[in-house]
């Protein structure tokens, strides 16, 4: 059903351009000689988040925002040049808005982060919208599995107003100590689509977000007035070094959200695993024999520094960590080979987080049993001891099994293990006895065999004789 607020429609005709003005003020002053360059290219979509930013915060670093948890923000929607955007299928755009994690880390394992988070808030939503307060938004939407997204249309044509409610706070994510705990930031980002031709809000028009840390109620004002004080104390060469504290916040140009921009779909985000989610690997980066069933591990196939990130999203899936191609997308093998123990446990979980560390810098594990094989190159030629030009090939075995065995000999002279029918073992006065499972289990720890085949007379297939 379509939500219209209930003000006039001479919100955008009154005072339009002391609206805008009094939004960007603090942004345009500081910003005017740099945009000078980029204006014509840049996009006329502004985000202007109406709360303070903090003065304590150096020059070149990002702006830092504090919220008080559960008081609504008003988000003005700006269409800085007031452009009539007549080149697309549909009236209005779609913006969603997200409450991310700042930092990397916690962004890969966002979502046992957001597990946590409903296990201990059930019912509660981390993002929330403000109906009754925002202004010129339409459909609005919040997807009950993604308790941090939230959706609405609205007309480039005019400007509209959004008041949002962060539930959560950042010393949430932060391991419990003794108190005083250093909270996490977040990321406030929002990206605008168009409707494409299909009626789809899939054309991306613009993404900005900013920096954003959640306190108590009312413990944002004691810690913007905090630093107010802090910085005051400071002589004026060192007050230079950090960046004037303005009335509102910016939201500046970052790089789309890598999901499909909707909420209603269950994609989750990059830094998102869980064990009851799966990941297809995408075939045109596999090789032939990686699109069917997954390979198993192999001691031989190490992951190397020189691997590159294609190279190690091909490495995960053939070791069976399929689950982790997306979340390691943009890692290469040197990457992942100067990540610790701890850094795996903490990204991917205990259990898969402890199988990708072994499986990256540990040790092969020992096999069950290692026979030699080499193939006799005259079988008509009564076998004689090995020279010492003669070439044997290792055979590491798990299961102990005939099958294993047929296998094993099958891969190592590239024929089909269904050409081999029988393996016998040559005997007391050269008897063939056939070999079984139990036999296969009495073989002596690197026992030696010499190889030769005999033609199945019944069929196209072949015995072989193991000297």
């Amino acid at each position: 059903m379509l939500f219209c607020h209930s003000h006039p429609e001479t919100y955008q005709q009154h005072a339009q351009n002391n609206y805008i003005r009094d939004a960007l003020a603090p942004f345009l002053k500081h910003e005017e000689e740099k945009q000078q360059s980029t204006e014509i290219r840049a996009s006329p979509f502004h985000y202007v988040l109406c709360a303070a930013t903090s003065p304590a915060v150096k020059l070149l670093d990002e702006t830092l925002t504090y919220l008080n948890q559960g008081q609504s923000y008003e988000i003005r929607m700006l269409n800085r040049k007031l452009m009539e955007y007549t080149d697309i299928s549909s009236k209005y755009v779609k913006s969603i808005v997200r409450v991310v994690f700042h930092d990397r880390r916690l962004q890969y394992t966002e979502h046992q982060q957001l597990e946590g988070w409903r296990w201990n808030r059930p019912g509660d939503r981390i993002l929330d919208l403000d109906i009754p307060l925002s202004v010129g938004i339409m459909e609005p939407r919040a997807h009950p599995l993604q308790l941090n997204t939230i959706e609405f249309l609205w007309d480039p044509d005019k400007n509209a107003s959004v008041f949002i409610q962060v539930n959560c706070i950042s010393t949430e994510f932060t391991p419990r100590k003794h108190g005083g705990e250093k909270g996490v930031p977040f990321r406030i980002q929002i990206d605008t689509f168009a409707a494409s031709e299909h009626g789809e809000y899939t054309e991306h028009m613009r993404s900005a977000s900013c920096q954003v840390k959640v306190f108590k109620p009312k413990g944002a004002d004691r810690k913007l007035k905090t630093d107010r004080e802090k910085i005051e104390k400071k002589c004026p060469q060192d007050r230079e070094k950090y960046q004037p504290s303005y009335r509102t916040t910016v939201l500046t140009e970052c790089s789309p959200w890598p999901e499909a921009p909707s909420v209603s779909s269950n994609t989750p985000s990059p830094g998102y695993h869980s064990a009851h989610t799966s990941y297809s690997f995408p075939e045109e980066n596999c090789s032939p024999d990686q699109q069917g069933e997954l390979l198993l591990p192999s001691c031989s196939d190490h992951l190397l520094p020189s691997s590159s990130m294609q190279d190690t999203q091909q490495w995960l899936h053939r070791n069976r960590f399929s689950s982790f191609c997306r979340l390691f997308s943009g890692f290469s093998g040197s990457d992942l080979l100067k990540m610790s123990r701890e850094d795996f446990i903490q990204i991917c979980g205990p259990a898969d987080g402890i199988r990708l560390f072994n499986a990256i810098k540990g040790r092969c594990i020992q096999p069950r049993l290692t026979v030699y094989v080499s193939q006799l190159q005259n079988r008509n030629q009564p076998h004689t001891k090995a020279a010492s030009d003669d070439v044997y090939h290792a055979l590491y075995l798990e299961d102990l099994t005939v099958l294993e065995l047929t296998e094993k000999i099958a891969n190592l002279y590239n024929v089909p293990s269904q050409q081999i029918h029988r393996i016998y073992r040559q005997g007391p006065t050269g008897i063939h006895v056939l070999v079984s499972d139990e036999m296969v289990q009495n073989f002596t720890e690197e026992t030696s065999f010499i190889i030769s085949t005999m033609k199945d007379e019944s069929n196209d297939g072949y015995h072989v004789v193991l000297k």
